[in-house]
């Protein structure tokens, strides 16, 4: 079922569509965690460090991946706003083929740099074969990654964010289960975890793309639907590759920082592991806000409907200063239990490190839940050099707090990078927006200066 966001209210809008996607998101989370989990409580905490050393370098190929598919789902969006069906079609099957050419070309890049960056990010010795193992099967499995975020950003270009929830759901409950068997009983230790992750992602793409295909009419799409004007691929990557840009180049300061914690050692990295899955996971509402005001500033955008984009902005920063306050509560009272989880039995170091990340995160939310917002509305609305150079400001920002803090403060310096660069980029993300609404509507000045 599609979903036109060019009428009614938006608050009505953004919790129905964004309820079904947030709870996706969290089982989408599940993937990385129930292997953390696992790995941390079955094969032990030099293990949970090896998974965890290559968070920040799945983050930069997955990074890419989910800007460049979101990118591709912009297009779609717009032309399902202007109720331009064979644009949509053709929309749909250029972000195929390129999708597909891309998919190739980032999995032979990840896989041949995936030694050199374990290297350069000071892995220890005692973790470093397994770091090497589990990556390797990840990047491999690249394609499942792709393919499903595809299909679900298709899918919620029409409004639709049901439908990637219900197998996102199914294949979460399988992950679980291939992982207690492949590790638990076939004792394949981090081999396991992995092999479980992408056999998981890709039932979930198989079925969300056979699905939509017999469920929606309009992605049925003919062999004379992928003859595709040059326009369409030009369009599609003038959004997509900025975005995927800017995940990238997130991940490359994530990558610094995972290089800066490594040096503290296995029980560091696991505590900062543990504390980066628990962070992600409160965010997941932040997130699924931003893909909604895309859709939703897509759709209005082709419509032409520049006024409801004003308004549900308005709105989606009400609820997003009420889900950052709720979720800075969760992490400061509730880590110690979420430490629990991926360690049995964790030590009072591994538990004060993780807390100390997760207070200093707290304080900050507010800034990261604007990054999800104003980059996104920007890029539901064809903007992507702003929200790409937000991208390098978080950088070069957390870059140079993680080269300079440690030194004088030790372990803090580390946890305040992350803040430090979620300010640097909500800044200007949130000046742009408000700069290109009063262009676009200039009767609304008043209104939005008093938002």
């Amino acid at each position: 079922m599609t979903n036109d966001m060019t009428k009614g209210s938006p608050l009505k809008i953004f919790v129905l569509f964004s309820i079904p996607l947030l709870i996706g998101n969290i089982f989408q989370q599940l993937y990385s965690m129930v292997d953390t989990i696992i790995v941390g409580r079955f094969v032990g905490v030099e293990a949970l460090a090896a998974v965890g050393s290559t968070g920040s370098m799945f983050f930069l190929v997955n990074g890419m991946i989910m800007g460049l598919t979101s990118g591709f789902s912009i297009l779609v969006s717009q032309k399902f706003g202007a109720k331009d069906e064979d644009g949509v079609k053709k929309a749909v099957a250029s972000n195929i083929k390129l999708t597909a050419i891309l998919t190739i070309i980032i999995t032979a890049i990840a896989l041949i740099l995936k030694n050199p960056l374990l290297l350069m990010m000071n892995t220890p010795d005692n973790i470093l074969n397994d770091a090497n193992t589990y990556i390797t099967i990840i990047f491999a499995g690249i394609f499942t990654q792709t393919a499903y975020n595809m299909a679900a950003g298709i899918l919620r270009a029409l409004g639709d964010s049901k439908t990637p929830l219900y197998f996102l759901i199914i294949s979460s409950i399988l992950n679980i289960v291939l992982d207690l068997v492949f590790i638990i009983n076939f004792k394949m230790g981090v081999a396991g975890a992995a092999y479980a992750t992408n056999i998981a992602q890709g039932v979930s793409a198989l079925l969300c793309l056979a699905f939509s295909y017999k469920k929606f009419e309009v992605l049925r799409l003919k062999k004379e639907d992928f003859n595709v004007e040059k326009d369409y691929y030009k369009t599609h990557l003038k959004i997509a590759i900025p975005m995927g840009l800017q995940f990238s180049v997130t991940a490359v300061g994530t990558i610094i920082v995972q290089s800066a914690v490594n040096v503290f050692g296995s029980n560091v990295i696991a505590s900062y592991t543990a504390s980066s899955k628990i962070l992600q996971l409160v965010m997941q509402p932040l997130m699924s806000y931003g893909v909604a005001i895309a859709t939703y500033a897509g759709q209005n955008l082709g419509a032409k409907r520049y006024d409801r984009i004003v308004s549900g902005m308005k709105v989606m920063n009400y609820i997003t200063l009420v889900t950052s306050l709720i979720a800075a509560a969760i992490l400061v009272f509730f880590a110690k239990y979420f430490v629990m989880i991926f360690i049995e039995n964790p030590t009072d170091e591994i538990i004060g490190y993780t807390q100390q990340v997760l207070n200093y995160s707290a304080v900050f939310m507010i800034f990261l839940g604007g990054i999800f917002i104003y980059r996104n509305v920007l890029q539901g609305m064809g903007e992507s050099f702003v929200p790409m150079m937000a991208g390098v400001y978080e950088l070069v920002a957390r870059s140079l707090v993680v080269f300079i803090l440690p030194k004088y403060i030790g372990f803090a310096g580390i946890c305040l990078s992350d803040p430090i660069a979620w300010i640097a980029a909500s800044l200007p993300l949130m000046f742009t927006y408000y700069k290109k609404i009063k262009k676009i509507i200039p009767e609304t000045q008043e209104g939005i200066a008093t938002m």
